[in-house]
């Protein structure tokens, strides 16, 4: 038996276990590569894995909601979406030989640059390149015939919305506009955005392996909510009247920087008409209409210059004055000074002042409108003259802490919270910068800056019983079936002055309206009182700046409605307010009160100026129709060779006032004669309704009382020079020479 030791063939050698361990090793840095990517895709980073696998699964598409609709206070539509549709192309659908096809029949229809339609057809793994957005139903049915008759893929249609503003430029800054992308940009339409533009809904769709739908069994649906309509206080047939009285006098008197309109409830603070002309068309922002400033601009030919003044004249015709800009209210604002003197008791309707053409303040000599001074006043008195001296006196008598007490609560030092992007805030003193020089010019309406919308808020305050309301342009949004959402009309902020001085403000002002300086817009019948406002613009480099303005309240028994009227830097034979502002306000009165329901009463001697309607005698033998309309207190005028009435002018539709003429026309050829319109202005009323009767023409007469000593002709609804038909009616404003305010 071998008894030696044999060799055990089993033993592990060194490099034997170098080796497994090297393997182990290999085997458990896979599997921690493996666990540490499945970590990494499964938690650390989830969620971009987790889209990057839907991007590949699924598809995800938009649904725009519709934008709300904005209505004026009647429900007439301001603002509307219309349906449009996008257009875009899915290269991964389509077939490639038909790609130049599709390139040039969208370059037919729609102008799409065909080129950039190929590159955007060659992204070949893409489902979504859009070749042109809000694209009309007439575009449309064209693609989509032209794809279903040609059996053409991957050209696809998504139904959008654009926003319209039926009226074109009407209450243009007071709607706004919206960008491409349905955001609203400006006005309403920006600062109600939210509540207007509802939530996006989305269809998401699943794909197969190769990229293609799984069909509608695959697809989950959320619909897109649409937003909310707004209600507004504007109402549309005001803003007519006050945008066509507004338009014709900035172009008349050559307004620099624009003119500003504001109609206001002074009982709730509800906006029923704003406007600032010139504006621009909503439907198309971008083009410059102002077309002086258009054509300036053409003429830069520096790139920069013309960018640069092309963005300013945009801007500039978006702005909305009413809101946005600060002016020095000048005299307007002795309406709240008086108020506060009364309020406080620092003065009563009994006080009594005295003027002598200046006052001396703080090492300053401050001057009357009238040099020669007005010697002693009352209360009302100092209001209707609009004495400067009188007022320092109220401001002294007040003292500094009591008048911005009262400055303050009036709102006049903070924003109106009126319901547009913008507004800007009051530039003031208080009690411990004011000094008694600035208390001084403050009192009427110098050396501080307001808003236009801020003077009428707080003129409404003086007028309505003493409450300070909040200008607001919404009374509340509702839904698509018309169902109030939330009622948005706000609460009166706070009594400011007692119900009594309001009355006494309101008595003041009507007495200025019918027989002191504000008798520009007195109108027959009813109870309108008022007060101009002239004030010159210091921070300019001319020395003839001026801001003309006139507020004015109606009926002023129990009063409804203020009017803001306000020219930046007219360019005419006058700057003052009463003799440009006011006329306006006199004919928006004339039109907004009857339009209102507001019933006339009239005084003897304003019926003998009513108008009422002419009688019909078309038919009538002329001796018959001269003595119908004799007896109805008309003048006649026959022209013609027939017996008998062919024709009449005016109309039986039309009114004129009592005295008036009526030209009858008995042949063919008798119905056009015409007549060369005269020259009035500087007349005297009487001097030009002779004139006219003279000539066969009608005369229809607002502003101050044609009985004025100082009363003349400042404007004509028709050019000197017009050639018009005999009868026609030629619409004057009278003016008082010796109102300098």
């Amino acid at each position: 038996m071998d008894n030696r030791p044999r060799k055990n063939n089993n033993r592990v050698t060194k490099s034997m276990r170098g080796r497994a361990l090297f393997v182990a090793c290999c085997f458990f840095a896979f599997v921690a590569l493996i666990v540490g990517n499945m970590v990494n895709i499964q938690i650390i980073n989830y969620e971009d894995y987790k889209a990057k696998a839907s991007s590949i699964q699924l598809r995800d598409t938009k649904i725009s909601p519709k934008r709300g609709t904005i209505y004026d206070a009647n429900m007439k539509v301001l603002a509307q979406s219309a349906t449009v549709w996008t257009v875009f192309v899915s290269p991964a659908e389509s077939e490639e030989e038909q790609h130049p096809r599709i390139a040039e029949k969208l370059e037919e229809i729609l102008g799409a640059d065909r080129e950039r339609t190929l590159t955007k057809l060659q992204n070949h793994n893409s489902y979504y390149e859009v070749i042109e957005y809000k694209i009309d139903k007439p575009e449309a049915d064209a693609i989509r015939q032209w794809c279903e008759e040609e059996e053409i893929l991957g050209v696809n249609l998504v139904e959008d919305f654009k926003r319209y503003y039926p009226y074109g430029s009407f209450a243009a800054t007071i709607l706004g506009f919206c960008g491409t992308d349905n955001q609203g940009l400006a006005g309403l339409e920006s600062y109600y955005d939210e509540e207007l533009t509802g939530v996006q809904g989305r269809v998401i769709s699943a794909k197969n392996g190769w990229g293609l739908d799984m069909g509608y069994e695959y697809e989950e649906l959320n619909a897109a909510q649409d937003g909310y309509s707004l209600v507004t206080t504007i109402d549309e047939t005001v803003q007519h009247f006050l945008e066509k009285h507004l338009s014709q006098k900035v172009e008349e008197y050559n307004v620099q920087c624009r003119g500003v309109g504001i109609v206001m409830n002074v009982k709730t603070g509800a906006i029923l008409a704003m406007s600032n002309k010139p504006d621009f068309d909503p439907n198309d922002p971008f083009t410059i209409y102002d077309e002086d400033v258009a054509a300036a601009i053409d003429l830069i030919t520096n790139d920069e210059e013309y960018n640069a003044a092309v963005s300013q004249a945009r801007q500039t015709q978006w702005r909305n004055k009413a809101v946005s800009d600060l002016y020095e209210p000048g005299s307007v604002f002795k309406i709240i000074t008086a108020s506060a003197a009364l309020d406080s008791g620092a003065a009563t309707v009994n006080s009594g002042f005295y003027c002598k053409g200046h006052v001396s303040v703080g090492g300053w000599t401050i001057g009357c409108n009238n040099r020669a001074g007005h010697g002693p006043l009352t209360f009302t008195q100092a209001l209707i003259e609009s004495c400067n001296p009188s007022f320092i006196d109220m401001g002294q008598r007040m003292g500094i802490e009591t008048f911005v007490d009262y400055f303050e609560s009036f709102g006049m030092s903070e924003k109106t919270g009126i319901d547009l992007p913008g507004e800007q805030k009051s530039i003031t003193y208080n009690a411990d910068t004011m000094t008694e020089t600035s208390l001084a010019s403050n009192s009427f309406g110098q050396t501080f800056k307001v808003t236009p919308v801020q003077m009428i808020t707080a003129v409404a305050t003086a007028v309505n019983g003493g409450n300070l309301v909040t200008p607001h342009l919404v009374s509340k949004l509702v839904d698509e079936d018309g169902n109030t959402v939330k009622d948005l009309t706000p609460e009166i902020r706070r009594q400011v002055i007692s119900e009594e001085v309001s009355s006494q403000i309101c008595k003041m002002l009507l007495e200025n309206g019918t027989s002191g300086n504000a008798q520009h817009s007195k109108v027959p019948g009813y109870r309108v009182g008022g007060k101009s406002g002239t004030s010159q613009k210091l921070d300019t480099a001319m020395d003839d700046d001026y801001i003309a303005s006139y507020v004015g309240v109606a009926p002023c028994d129990d009063p409804e409605i203020a009017v803001l009227i306000f020219f930046d830097e007219p360019r005419t034979t006058s700057y003052y307010g009463g003799i440009l502002a006011g006329p306006v306000v006199g004919a928006l009165m004339g039109e907004i009160l009857p339009y209102l329901g507001v019933e006339p009463v009239y005084t003897e001697a304003e019926k003998a100026n009513v108008s009422v309607y002419v009688p019909n005698v078309a038919g009538s033998s002329v001796t018959d129709a001269t003595s119908k309309l004799q007896r109805a207190g008309f003048l006649v005028k026959t022209v013609g060779n027939g017996a008998n009435v062919t024709s009449q002018f005016p109309t039986s539709n039309m009114k004129i006032k009592k005295g008036g003429i009526v030209v009858l026309h008995t042949d063919a050829e008798s119905k056009n004669t015409t007549v060369t319109v005269p020259d009035l202005s500087g007349h005297s009323p009487s001097a030009a309704e002779s004139t006219l009767n003279g000539l066969g023409l009608n005369i229809s007469m607002s502003g101050v009382s044609a009985s004025n000593k100082n009363a003349v002709i400042s404007s004509q609804s028709i050019a000197a020079g017009e050639k018009v038909q005999l009868g026609t009616t030629i619409e004057v404003t009278v003016s008082d020479t010796g109102t300098f305010e």
